[in-house]
């Protein structure tokens, strides 16, 4: 096949069957990201794929570019002569389009959301996550990782484990949250949130973890990520690539449903210690609370 006249996806596309398992990492990785090359050094694209420079160069070669800076070039010409609805496809997704009625975009937005959760839920194994909560439960302390929109989770959970009397804390800022996972042990979990699991610094933290002897546990939507091969336990979030991945929304409801669910099975554990830290923070933001008044109405 000739690929001279072919833009840098339609050249992958034609040579994935002749890729190796480590050329279709880097094809992954560009299917998903189609300006990372722009973004990244050769090295930096490599490490981001889980494969090495070389790789990325023979890579190169197999799609029709003699070399990296060549596939930069052909990076930059697909953007500059993309159109406006090519542009919104690439963003946004293929689901919907510039010109859907707010009826579709509802719509096609709950399809999108209710299928990530419901994908979630169905594959979700109720011993593991058992095992989860046990260890989370039991505990001398709980370190939770995300950077970005995966450290908002981090927080949330962190919040609500706190509250009914855990030891937690989130960091969403690699070099503290090296620190902490440096000073964790066989007494300490730690639980980390990517959705791609490939961002370095969670991974970098959860690593730290799992060699200071935490039981290590990753949170992603994809089984053969990076974060998931340094975890002892890997929990799968569904999250459809329709649409703004990786920071579409789906993708943190199937976050927010597991996280849920790990909180509940958290705080099933010890019922006493959960209603009476829950009664006594209840009470303590009370006076903080506008009461609710209701008035007659003159009739």
């Amino acid at each position: 096949m000739t690929l001279g006249a072919l833009g840098v996806a339609e050249r992958i596309q034609a040579r994935r069957p002749q890729m190796s398992d480590a050329m279709a990492k880097i094809a992954a990785l560009l299917v998903e990201h189609p300006t990372a090359p722009l973004e990244m050094s050769i090295t930096e694209l490599a490490a981001q794929a889980g494969t090495s420079a070389a790789t990325v160069t023979r890579f190169c070669r197999l799609i029709g570019y003699s070399g990296y800076v060549p596939l930069r070039v052909g990076v930059a010409a697909d953007v500059g002569r993309g159109d406006v609805h090519a542009s919104w496809h690439a963003d946004i997704g293929k689901s919907f389009d510039p010109d859907d009625t707010s009826s579709d975009v509802l719509h096609a937005l709950l399809g999108s959301h209710t299928r990530a959760v419901q994908a979630t839920a169905s594959s979700v194994d109720l011993e593991q996550m058992d095992r989860i909560a046990t260890a989370i439960a039991t505990c001398r302390h709980l370190d939770i990782y995300g950077i970005g929109g995966s450290g908002l989770m981090a927080d949330e959970l962190q919040s609500r484990l706190y509250r009914i009397g855990l030891s937690a804390h989130a960091w969403t800022e690699v070099h503290a949250g090296l620190a902490s996972a440096a000073i964790q042990d066989e007494t300490c979990v730690a639980l980390a949130i990517s959705n791609t699991g490939r961002t370095t610094e969670t991974i970098q933290m959860l690593g730290q973890a799992n060699s200071s002897g935490a039981f290590s546990v990753a949170l992603t939507n994809r089984p053969d990520s990076p974060l998931a091969a340094v975890a002892h336990e890997h929990v799968v979030a569904a999250a459809p690539e329709e649409y703004l991945q990786p920071d579409d929304l789906s993708a943190k409801h199937s976050q927010l449903f597991l996280l849920d669910l790990i909180y509940l099975l958290v705080a099933q554990q010890d019922f006493a210690r959960t209603t009476t830290k829950l009664a006594a923070s209840a009470m303590a933001v009370l006076p903080h609370r506008k009461s609710v008044r209701t008035r007659s109405r003159t009739q």
